[in-house]
């Protein structure tokens, strides 16, 4: 029985575990971000539940300029939320559930800058812990991007991928001109 030597093995377990991770890991990450959505949406739905509730609140009043209550934007936002979660959990709409997010992420933002003195301590370097909530949010929109790369059938691959050159006609103007 010959024995493998240690680059051999590590090599033939990293393809292995690479492989699995290009096989699940855009899956798993649509069901993590699924999961926070749906979890945190529903949340809002029962009063006092949520610690983001008064902010989340306070800024659609804002944002609206005073003509969606909190009363209103709460139970609005909950289902927004929840929907987004339901969408990504299931896989289904991935278009939609994604502008949703988005939208909705532009939103979670705003209250860095309409609330400062809520959302840091120190402006603008020491987040409050409503403040480090919502920049969290950084990984959120960069997972929505990741999975978004995948709506037109896109995929992860655990080797590398040869680069297509788009081929080109050059005319007198491109970079080759004519000989007059």
């Amino acid at each position: 029985m010959a024995h493998e030597s240690g680059s051999a093995w590590f090599d033939r377990i990293d393809r292995r575990i690479t492989t699995a991770m290009a096989d699940h890991g855009l899956t798993l990450l649509r069901l993590a971000v699924g999961i926070v959505f749906l979890w945190f949406g529903a949340l809002k739905l029962f009063p006092d539940a949520s610690p983001a509730e008064e902010l989340a609140g306070r800024t659609i009043e804002t944002l609206t300029l005073g003509l969606v209550p909190k009363a209103t934007a709460l139970p609005i936002l909950a289902v927004w939320e929840v929907a987004i979660g339901v969408g990504l959990i299931i896989g289904r709409w991935m278009r939609i559930v994604l502008l949703l997010l988005f939208v909705q992420m532009l939103g979670t933002i705003t209250p860095l800058f309409l609330f400062p003195a809520e959302t840091f301590s120190t402006f603008p370097i020491a987040p409050t812990l409503e403040g480090q909530y919502i920049i969290k949010n950084i990984v959120i929109v960069t997972a929505a991007v990741v999975i978004g790369a995948t709506v037109r059938g896109g995929q992860l691959s655990p080797e590398p991928v040869a680069a297509t050159i788009p081929t080109r006609v050059h005319g007198p103007t491109d970079d080759h001109p004519s000989v007059g």
